[in-house]
This record gives C-alpha cells, structure tokens and sequence, in this order.
C-alpha cells in the first residue's frame, strides 16, 4: 500500500517493489496529479515492470551517451564503430524521449535513411547500434518495453578476390611506398584485417629468428591472440620493414614502436600510421582494380589457404575466422576435394571405389614445432 506525504510544497509518494520501499518525488503541488502519479507507480510494480524516476522524461540522447559511457567503461573494441553509426541515429531521435522511440518511429527512421539512398547494410548497422543503446536503456529500468527492430534484406555480400597477378600489380603501384607493400603482403598472405590488426603491429610482434607475426589478445576482433609463421616472402618485406623503422628511429632520434609508422614529414611522423586508404585508392586506379578493397584480401587468403590443402580449421586459425560461414558465402572448396569426390563418383558408377587411385590432398600445418612454414608460402600466394 502506497503513501502520499509533503516535503515542503511538493508531493513525494512511498510504494513497494519486491517488499522493499521505494519513495519518490512527484515534482507536483497538486494532489491529484500526485494520486495519478502513485497509481501508475504502483501498477507497474505489480506488473513486474522496472521504473526509474521520471522515466517518461529521459531522451534518447540521454540512452546513446549512456552506450558510449559503457563502451568506454568496459574497454570495448566497438566503441569506434559505435560512434560512426549512432551519429546518423543521434541526429534523428537524439530529442525524442526515450519512450517514445517504439517501432512505428522507427520504421520512419529506416524510410528516411532509404529516401537518402544510403544502403540497408548500412542501416541494418545503425539498426544494431540503436537496438543496443535501447536494450541497455531497458536492463537499466529506464525503458518499459522493448520495440521489436526489423533488420532489412541486405544485397549479395561482396566477392572480390585478388589474384596472383592482381597482387603483384598493385604492390608495384605502391613502389614509392615499400612499407604499404609489407602491410598489404602480410594481408594477402594471413587474411589479417588491415586497418584493426596489421596497422596495429608493434616490432615487438616480429620474431625474424623464430620465423612468427604474432597478435597479442586484444588486438583482433575476437579477443583471442593469433601466432603465424613467416613465408619466405613475408619473412624477407618484414626484415626490410624492421630496418627501415630502426633507421627512422636514428633519424627522429626517439624509440618508435609501431611496425608501420607514419613515414611523412611533419608533426606526426614516427607515430603509428592509422590509414592508407588514398594511396590504396590510387594504387588500384593505377593498375586497372578500381573498387578492390583491402578486405578482399581476407576472402582471397581463405581461398589460397584452401586451394593449396591447408585444412579448414587451420586456415580458420590463420585468419582468425570464428566459424565456417566464410566458406559456404564465398563458395570456397578445396580442389584436390572435388577431385576426389569425381573419383569417388566414377568407382561407384562402376560398381567400385578405388581408393588407392584415391589422392589425399597434402596438408600443411602450423605448429610451433616447427621450423618458420616454407610449406604455407604455396598456400598463401597462390
């Protein structure tokens, strides 16, 4: 049984939720705004439902700062990205109150966001971002209810692939700038993502003597540490790339740490380069590729890892893919597989299988065993 009492010319209200007490102020003089204000207090504890104090006056705005304050807070990888697609989503329901983003203002959001021809990927993206900001407004007790978001048909993904020859183009397009030929190998090579984890190398991740590139936990997408070893041709532009940071180094007269410092004069030379994506434009344009993407090189090592009879599960580990899914969307199918499965299908027309015609593909494998993988450079360059 709730309670009305006055705290100088103000009503406060005392209820319970789960036996415990609850007081509150009603921010009015009027006691019958003050009963109204108690009984929809009291119907939503006996509904299960959380209520904070004025919820009904949060903004939206308020709910997106409070997902950056948790990305923050947490360490989040997301928090870049995060803040990229809540921007557009800020500025359409950033004065709303949070209550009254429900799913009809959302779907004016989406035919909004078409009207200004920007793709659903895209949207679906920003979709993400808002469902997360309101689903921690909800946990919160900030939010009552949670509105059902509808993600919309995304076009085909993307299937480019660089070739051999392809590669090869465009790293002679980049001659001027013999590092972004190191970073753009190891991507081709290892399927790494090149702005999230090649930039993010330190020389301390190279180990010339062990023959291994390694990513620290942390530093990749899954929060799991990756260790490769060196192909002869990743072994011999990282060894130039060591070199030519140490003689940076000499020159600024300073310790540098990243593997790919920023080569330019000016006030940020020597720091970590954070992108190369105008050079890259222009290397592609160059050599005949416009519209390549350096995330084709991910699809394209899977693809060479696989041709060349590394297993799946090893290839997976090498690009640090969490799951299979890369292989059915892209249609990736080791060759020496399909072979078989051709031999296998004439014995059975023929009434017999002759496994010792049978080829078992030869499989390379990363352990730490070893001496630095000479075997993966065919799986990698093909």
């Amino acid at each position: 049984m709730g309670m009305i009492y006055k705290r100088g010319n103000v009503f406060w209200i005392k209820y319970y939720v789960n036996g415990r007490p609850v007081r509150e102020s009603t921010r009015t003089d009027m006691l019958k705004a003050a009963e109204r204000f108690l009984k929809d207090r009291e119907g939503r504890a006996v509904m299960g439902a959380p209520a904070l104090p004025r919820n009904e006056r949060i903004l939206f705005r308020e709910a997106a700062d409070a997902l950056t304050e948790h990305y923050q807070v947490t360490g989040s990888r997301q928090l870049k990205d995060a803040a990229s697609k809540m921007k557009p989503v800020k500025a359409f329901f950033g004065q709303y109150r949070l209550q009254a983003v429900d799913q009809a203002n959302i779907t004016r959001y989406v035919h909004q966001r078409q009207t200004e021809e920007v793709s659903n990927a895209t949207i679906n993206r920003e979709l993400s971002v808002l469902g997360k900001a309101l689903r921690l407004a909800h946990e919160r007790g900030q939010l009552l209810r949670m509105p059902r978001i509808h993600l919309l048909q995304e076009s085909a993904p993307r299937s480019g692939f660089f070739e051999r020859a392809d590669f090869e183009r465009v790293c002679r397009a980049l001659k001027k700038r013999p590092d972004l030929q190191a970073a753009v190998t190891i991507a081709y090579t290892y399927g790494w993502r090149m702005q999230s984890e090649v930039l993010q190398l330190d020389l301390g991740h190279v180990d010339l003597n062990a023959g291994t590139l390694r990513l620290d936990p942390g530093m990749t997408k899954n929060g799991e540490g990756r260790v490769v070893y060196l192909t002869p041709a990743v072994a011999g532009v990282l060894a130039e790339q060591v070199e030519r940071v140490k003689a940076l180094s000499r020159k600024l007269d300073r310790v540098i740490i990243p593997l790919f410092p920023n080569p330019r004069q000016g006030r940020w030379q020597g720091n970590r380069l954070r992108d190369f994506r105008k050079a890259w434009t222009t290397a592609c344009a160059k050599v005949g590729l416009i519209g390549m993407i350096r995330h084709d090189f991910r699809r394209s090592a899977v693809r060479n890892l696989v041709r060349s009879g590394v297993p799946e599960t090893v290839a997976m580990k090498i690009t640090g893919h969490k799951t299979r899914s890369v292989f059915d969307r892209y249609n990736i199918v080791n060759d020496g597989d399909l072979r078989e499965a051709a031999k296998k299908l004439h014995g059975h027309n023929l009434g017999t299988v002759p496994s010792s015609q049978v080829d078992t593909p030869r499989v390379s494998t990363l352990n730490s065993s070893h001496a630095p993988v000479a075997q993966l450079d065919r799986a990698a360059v093909s």
